[in-house]
């Protein structure tokens, strides 16, 4: 498992800002969500009063073609956004509005949030062969598109997020699957667990009344 490191995401997204990688890349670095999610996002499922993203099928490549099923957890799941995300997503819809209107085509909450030009949807291999294309003119470690999913759960359990919320964000069926997923990232979040415990045991010492 490869993933970026918080300054690499951020130089990836900018790199990446106005190409067709950039919303796929936002939803996987910045919420965690799969290849087959991206590809089946619908408008209907971003709320942007709630802040929230419902993820509720997954689009499945097949030699038949692409078939939408429910997540790989078989249940749906409620992922938050950032301010950063909502924006992106306000900005990339109504980008979207415009360059379909020019086409002739109405943009309605059934419509995908990442499509091809003309609004149908892409396939999820479509997404990993435009991520080898965009990715390798950014002179950034390669790593699979998929591995920024892994970046998202390194950045959260790296930030203190409890690993139960990262299960939860990333569609995990058990928080064990995540903990052992990720548990080159536990080592050093019991480190920090340790010393904050002990900046907190020094602290209580020096308040102590005196006698």
């Amino acid at each position: 498992m490869k993933t970026y490191d918080l300054g690499q995401t951020a130089e990836l997204l900018e790199a990446l800002r106005g190409n067709r990688m950039f919303i796929p890349t936002v939803l996987a670095g910045l919420c965690g969500l799969r290849r087959g999610e991206i590809a089946a996002l619908r408008w209907r499922h971003v709320d942007f009063d709630a802040g929230s993203i419902s993820i509720e099928q997954s689009a499945e490549q097949t030699h038949a073609g692409v078939r939408y099923k429910p997540p790989k957890s078989e249940r749906a799941r409620t992922v938050a956004m950032g301010a950063t995300v909502a924006a992106e997503l306000r900005a990339h819809r109504l980008a979207q509005v415009q360059a379909l209107l020019s086409l002739g085509v109405r943009l309605t909450d059934d419509s995908f949030v990442v499509s091809q030009a003309d609004g149908s949807p892409v396939q999820p291999n479509t997404l990993t062969h435009n991520w080898v294309i965009e990715r390798a003119k950014i002179g950034l470690p390669r790593i699979r598109f998929h591995d920024m999913r892994h970046t998202h759960a390194t950045h959260l359990l790296a930030s203190g997020v409890h690993p139960k919320v990262a299960s939860e964000r990333l569609g995990h069926s058990k928080v064990g699957l995540t903990l052992d997923t990720y548990s080159h990232v536990l080592p050093n979040m019991q480190a920090d667990a340790a010393a904050l415990v002990d900046d907190a045991l020094r602290l209580a010492l020096q308040n102590r009344p005196k006698k």
